[in-house]
C-alpha cells in the first residue's frame, strides 16, 4: 500500500471536531463518493479507495446524497427501447 502524506493547519481539526485519523478516514470517503459521483470510478472501485465494504460505501452514499445508480435518463430510455 502507498501513503500520501498531506499538511493541514492544526484548526482544519478542530473546526470539523474531528481528530487527524477521523479526518484523514472522512477524506478518503469524501474523495471517493465524489470520484463515483463523476463516474470516474466504478462502485467497487469507489468503495475500495474509501476502505469499505460495498455496503458501507452505498451507505455512504446515502449521507452524501448522491445516488448509487449511474445511470443517466438517456441510458434508461435506450434500455428500454432495446428491452422491447
Amino acid at each position: 500500500m502507498t501513503a500520501i502524506t498531506l499538511n493541514f493547519p492544526e484548526t482544519v481539526f478542530s473546526a470539523l471536531r474531528k481528530t487527524p485519523d477521523e479526518f484523514a478516514k472522512e477524506m478518503r470517503i469524501a474523495a471517493a463518493v465524489k470520484w463515483y459521483e463523476l463516474e470516474q470510478v466504478s462502485q467497487g472501485k469507489a468503495a475500495e479507495i474509501a476502505g469499505l465494504t460495498r455496503a458501507e460505501f452505498i451507505q455512504a452514499l446515502s449521507r452524501y446524497q448522491v445516488s448509487p445508480f449511474q445511470y443517466t435518463e438517456a441510458d434508461l430510455v435506450q434500455e428500454l427501447n432495446h428491452a422491447e
